[in-house]
């Protein structure tokens, strides 16, 4: 059926259902100074040849992360993806599945859900994974909420090192619930005492590794003291690569794992969408958010996939659900499925490898520029330099020339005097001649 717009007549009858005078009553919950005055600034219409012309003029303004020396990093990154990935992920069956209602019918979509959880298990070392969350942020507010079930407390400590979206995530569902959240001051040095700030009034410590800032934290403690006082330890990343280098959050006792997907099998895509991993030690499974695929037999005996949790407030009682997330990001599942099976457990571990010494090279070449100190003393593939110059203002100049160095701290913490820091990421994608280039415009800025 083609799609009609509203009369005037049906708009009032629709109006006076509700018992409202005018449509903006429906927005009387935004703040009044949020609410656009007029019409966007925009033609009111085009034909498809002049919008495509315009669009595409847009477009070219981009400068793509795979044509220029790329360095961004802070939570999205920059990896080859195999053309196999994309090529799979568009035949029908997966590009036009929905949600696994009925496992009759459902198989392969289970099946590689059923994978994607044991994949995820075993990199994070943990005893279960779900399937899935949005994104590594969305995923941290809710694993923050499943610790205030698990432990009957209301009070969640954000390390310094937490990516600060990642944060403002937390604080944002705290807010809502009334939750008491605690958030460090910004640590680059990953110094911080934040085992003081640790008692039985804490539900859960929450902390990144390698962090925002590209060091790598010994979780080890923090859960020891966690532990000592009833308190769940909380392990973030946002570069999944590093799992296969670096110890696992599950052989340092943590007890939710959390974190961003979008390094396997996923691109940029401009910001999502991506992947949330989630895993958990199995006795806190009947608390976990989103859907938990379960491998079982048939009235035949043969191997079969079922849902065997889903709990979330669209299959069960409102006041029984976990979570409201109404997705499992299923297509960047399976993106990061197929990637993570033609890796396997060499590949991944050959592929960390490779983006650590990237990582080392440019930092050493970096150490050498007059005007830059590079400030960690561990990293897995980005680090954090302080520059003699504004981060912000160095970051423009370059990216006028071509060459996209890093995230300015500035941009993710404004205001916290860090104007300075600039954290630049080097994956197996920079080549010898990307980090020359970017040396070299560096000591011509600065």
């Amino acid at each position: 059926m083609r799609y009609l717009p509203l009369t005037d007549t049906d708009r009032e009858d629709m109006l006076a259902r509700i018992g409202i005078s005018d449509i903006d009553a429906l927005f009387s919950d935004v703040p009044a100074g949020k609410l656009l005055k007029a019409p966007v600034d925009l033609p009111r219409a085009k034909g498809e040849l002049e919008v495509e012309r315009i669009l595409g003029r847009m477009a070219g303004k981009n400068a793509a992360a795979s044509a220029v020396p790329f360095f961004v990093g802070a939570g999205a990154y920059k990896h080859h993806v195999p053309a196999t990935v994309d090529h799979l992920i568009q035949r029908s069956e997966f590009l036009t599945s929905y949600t696994p209602y009925q496992p009759e019918i459902a198989q392969g979509t289970l099946q590689y859900l059923f994978e994607f959880q044991t994949q995820v298990a075993a990199l994070t070392g943990m005893e279960v994974a779900n399937a899935s969350m949005y994104d590594g942020s969305t995923g941290t507010g809710e694993a923050v909420l499943m610790a205030h079930r698990v432990t009957k407390r209301r009070k969640a400590v954000l390390s310094g090192g937490l990516h600060p979206h990642y944060s403002e995530v937390v604080r944002t569902l705290s807010h809502m619930a009334n939750d008491e959240v605690v958030s460090l001051q910004p640590d680059v040095a990953a110094s911080e005492d934040i085992l003081s700030q640790i008692d039985d009034s804490v539900s859960c410590v929450v902390v990144q590794s390698p962090d925002v800032f590209g060091n790598l934290r010994d979780l080890k403690p923090i859960a020891e003291k966690a532990h000592a006082h009833g308190a769940l330890l909380i392990a973030v990343f946002t570069e999944v690569v590093s799992l296969g280098a670096v110890s696992p959050p599950g052989a340092q006792d943590a007890d939710i794992v959390v974190g961003e997907g979008q390094s396997i099998g996923n691109a940029l895509n401009f910001g999502g969408p991506y992947v949330g991993l989630f895993a958990a030690k199995s006795k806190y499974i009947r608390q976990m958010p989103g859907r938990l695929c379960g491998e079982t037999v048939d009235s035949t005996g043969q191997r079969g996939f079922v849902l065997t949790l889903s709990t979330r407030e669209q299959h069960i009682r409102r006041d029984k659900a976990t979570s409201n997330i109404c997705t499992n990001s299923g297509l960047c599942v399976l993106a990061f499925t197929i990637h993570m099976t033609l890796l396997g457990q060499a590949g991944l571990a050959r592929l960390a490898e490779v983006n650590h010494a990237n990582a080392v090279k440019l930092a050493d070449l970096l150490a050498g520029v007059k005007g830059v100190s590079v400030l960690n003393e561990s990293f897995f593939n980005e680090f954090t330099v302080k520059l003699k110059k504004p981060a912000a203002e160095v970051v423009e100049v370059l990216a006028a020339r071509g060459i996209l160095a890093g995230v300015p701290v500035s941009r993710l913490l404004p205001g916290a005097g860090l104007d300075d820091l600039l954290i630049i990421a080097s994956t197996e994608v920079n080549t010898d001649e990307d980090r020359a280039a970017l040396v070299a415009a560096l000591v011509e800025v600065l």
